[in-house]
């Protein structure tokens, strides 16, 4: 049977798919929209096998808060072309929504997700068929606080998700942070959170250092654990020189806005190299 334009673009609509996949589809289903549908999304399925060793370097990363709960998602494909179409951004925005919907703590229950009734690994499945290349979920981070702000840097490639511990936190105070975040790249909040292992490390290598310019044995000690306090004060969020006004700590600027105000939370994702 023919196939009209009508029932072609009616295709498209549901499925995203390229014209010529809806008319190919629709012609082998003599028309059964919903049979048409089950093709292209099996051709999906049948691409994302073929391209499941190529690497997804390049990707769409986006973040959102809603009252106490902040998240960030990362959908990763193979090209920046298809990173910035406007169907992959709108699905990784579909994806992060209902995460923040659901309140999911973590990426396996982000995966098993439904939206509008379409497991999220279909979705992803029909993204994959529509353009021909390798997509998965790549990253997942979630906060809860009484507050929590999100910040997305242009180009959809960096976001950050903050939280603080008083509801009542000013709106621009938190993005400040959020944004300062984006920037400095901290790897825990205060130097309370950070790894054991990472402190050790870098003890040592504060000693070796001493070593090699001739210190004193004795004296190593104190030197390493001087450095290591430089150490906290770039990688800690509340200990780093405020981006707008280096002369403050971030801690510093948020008791400016209030004396009890602090951040309690930071995730970061970047598909950036750095």
């Amino acid at each position: 049977m023919a196939v009209t334009m009508a029932e072609i673009s009616k295709l498209r609509k549901l499925t995203g798919a390229g014209m010529m996949d809806c008319k190919n589809a629709l012609t082998e289903t003599n028309g059964d929209i919903e049979a048409a549908k089950e093709i292209i999304r099996k051709k999906g399925q049948a691409v994302a096998a073929k391209r499941e060793d190529r690497e997804a370097s390049e990707g769409c990363v986006l973040a959102a808060a809603k009252g106490d709960f902040a998240a960030i998602v990362a959908l990763k494909c193979e090209t920046d072309f298809v990173a910035k179409n406007d169907s992959f951004v709108a699905l990784t925005k579909s994806i992060l929504d209902a995460a923040i919907e659901a309140k999911a703590t973590d990426l396996e229950t982000v995966k098993a997700l439904v939206v509008n009734g379409t497991p999220v690994a279909n979705l992803i499945v029909d993204e994959i068929g529509k353009t021909g290349e390798k997509m998965e979920l790549g990253y997942y981070e979630a906060i809860s606080a009484p507050y929590t702000t999100a910040y997305i840097h242009p180009g959809n490639k960096l976001a950050t998700i903050v939280g603080f511990n008083l509801a009542d936190t000013d709106y621009q105070v938190a993005h400040d942070v959020a944004m300062q975040a984006a920037a400095m790249s901290p790897i825990a909040v205060s130097r309370d959170e950070v790894p054991a292992d990472v402190v050790e490390k870098e003890l040592e290598i504060a000693k070796d250092k001493a070593r090699q310019e001739g210190k004193k044995e004795e004296m190593l000690d104190k030197i390493a654990q001087g450095r290591l306090n430089k150490f906290y004060q770039e990688v800690c969020l509340l200990e780093q020189a405020f981006v707008k006004d280096p002369k403050q700590t971030i801690q510093q600027y948020l008791h400016s806005s209030n004396k009890e105000l602090t951040a309690v939370a930071c995730k970061r994702i970047t598909l950036n190299e750095e």
